[in-house]
C-alpha cells in the first residue's frame, strides 16, 4: 500500500486555554474563541462540518453535527509557545526548559561581536514590532548601513535591512553569525532575517524572511521517515524550524501561496509525508492584533476544505493543527499558551472523539505508526482509535 500523510499546523490558530496558562501571562486568551466573540460568531459551514465546533465551544459553530472528521484538542507538553517549540514537540522533541528570552535586549558584548563578525554596526537591541522599529530606524539604516537589531516576546534574535542597502545573501551570512554565536546559555530559539524595502514612512517588509533555528535536540519524526527513505515534502517554514534537517521546503508568504502548494503536493505525490506550515493567521494578523484580517484568513480556509477533501485518497491521513496561540483580541501580540484543534480525515477515518491529548506529540507518534517508523520519544498515537 502506498501511504500519504500530512500535518497541516495552522501557526497561531490556537482553541483557547491550557492548564498552565496562567505560568505564561496569557489567561483570557482563546484565539479561535475570541475571534468569534470579535465577529458576533463564525460562519464556518466546512470547518463546522469537520468537527470544529466539536473540539471546544466556539460561538456560531453548532456543536450538534454529524463531523466529518476524528475531532479533539491536544495540549502543550513542552515549556515555551513559539513555534520552534510546537512544532518539534508535534514530531515528538519535548523541551523541558523553554527557550531564553532577551525582553530587555542582548548583551552588548555580544552585538559588539557581531558587529565585528559582519562588518557592520547595530542599531536598536530592544523588544519591539519589527513594524514599528524599521519605521523608527529604516531612515538610519540607510544612511549609516547599520544592521537593526531587535527580539520580541519570543526567544528570537532578529536582523533587519533594507535590501537596497544591505544585498540579501550578506544579509542572510550576517544571521547565520549569529546563529553561531547565540548558542549554549545565550541560545535562541530563531535569529530571523528580515528584509525591508521601500522609504522612510512607508517602508514594507519583504517575503525573503528567513529563519535560522537551532537543531532539533532530539530525534523527530522526520529523522525516522528518513532512515526509512520515506519522501517528505515540506511547505512554508517548516526547513527553518528544523534547520534543514531532513526536510527542505517551498517557502510561502500567504496562507493562499500554502493552500495551492498543498494541492499541488496531494496531486503530484504517490507517498510520502507533507509537513505544512500555514504562516498569516500567526504573523499577518495575530502579531498585529488584526481581527478583521484573522476572520477573513478563517473564511479563506473554510472556503478551501473542499478542494482539499477533493484530493484525499481512500487510505491518506491528513491531519489539520496548530502550534501554539495568537490572540489578535488581546493587547498582547505576543503567541499565547493554548490548546491547539486537531482534525483528522482521510477515506478511512473514523469521524470520532480524540479527547483532550495530552501532547501536540500525539500527532507525530500517529504518523509514525501510520508509516511503521519509530516509536517517537514523546507521544501516543491515535491511529488505532480512527482506522476503520
Amino acid at each position: 500500500m502506498r501511504r500519504r500523510a500530512a500535518i497541516i499546523v495552522l501557526d497561531g490558530l490556537g482553541i483557547g486555554a491550557a492548564p498552565d496558562q496562567q505560568a505564561y501571562g496569557d489567561v483570557g486568551s482563546d484565539t479561535l474563541g475570541n475571534v468569534a466573540r470579535a465577529v458576533g460568531g463564525l460562519k464556518l459551514p466546512n470547518l463546522e462540518r469537520l468537527g470544529l465546533g466539536l473540539c471546544r465551544s466556539i460561538p456560531g459553530l453548532s456543536p450538534g453535527v454529524s463531523p466529518a472528521a476524528a475531532y479533539g484538542v491536544a495540549l502543550p507538553a513542552s515549556h515555551g509557545k513559539d513555534s520552534t517549540t510546537g512544532h518539534w514537540e508535534i514530531c515528538g522533541v519535548l523541551l523541558e526548559r523553554a527557550f531564553r528570552t532577551y525582553p530587555h535586549g542582548f548583551p552588548r558584548e555580544l552585538l559588539d561581536e557581531f558587529a565585528r563578525r559582519t562588518g557592520r554596526g547595530w542599531l536598536g537591541n530592544t523588544a519591539a514590532s519589527g513594524t514599528a522599529i524599521i519605521a523608527e530606524l529604516g531612515e538610519q539604516h540607510q544612511k549609516t548601513g547599520k544592521w537593526i537589531v531587535y527580539t520580541s516576546a519570543d526567544s528570537v534574535f532578529q536582523v533587519a535591512a533594507h535590501e537596497a542597502v544591505v544585498p540579501l545573501e550578506e544579509l542572510y551570512r550576517a544571521c547565520a553569525i549569529a546563529r553561531k554565536l547565540l548558542v549554549g546559555e545565550q541560545a535562541v530559539s530563531r535569529v530571523i532575517a528580515r528584509p525591508f524595502v521601500g522609504r522612510p514612512g512607508a517602508y514594507t517588509r519583504t517575503a525573503h524572511r528567513r529563519d535560522f533555528s537551532l537543531e532539533p535536540v532530539g530525534k523527530t519524526l522526520l529523522d525516522f521517515l528518513a532512515e526509512r527513505g520515506i519522501p517528505r515534502v515540506g511547505i512554508g517554514k517548516v526547513d527553518d524550524l528544523f534547520a534543514g534537517r531532513n526536510i527542505t521546503s517551498e517557502h510561502t508568504p500567504t496562507n493562499a501561496d500554502a493552500y495551492r502548494r498543498i494541492e499541488a503536493a496531494l496531486d503530484a505525490l504517490a507517498e510520502g509525508f507533507i509537513f505544512v506550515n500555514v504562516i498569516e493567521f500567526d504573523q499577518s494578523w495575530g502579531h498585529r492584533n488584526d481581527v478583521p484580517g484573522f476572520h477573513k484568513g478563517l473564511l479563506e480556509l473554510d472556503a478551501w476544505i473542499p478542494r482539499l477533501e477533493t484530493r484525499v485518497r481512500e487510505d491518506d491521513l491528513i491531519i489539520l493543527t496548530a502550534d501554539h496561540g495568537n490572540d489578535p483580541t488581546t493587547p498582547s501580540t505576543d503567541h499565547s499558551r493554548e490548546a491547539v484543534p486537531v482534525l483528522a480525515l482521510g477515506g478511512r477515518v473514523r469521524p470520532r472523539a480524540l479527547g483532550e491529548r495530552r501532547s501536540f506529540a500525539d500527532l507525530g507518534a500517529t504518523v509514525a505508526e501510520y508509516f511503521g517508523v519509530g516509536p517517537l520519544a514523546a507521544g501516543s498515537s491515535f491511529l488505532a482509535e480512527v482506522a476503520a
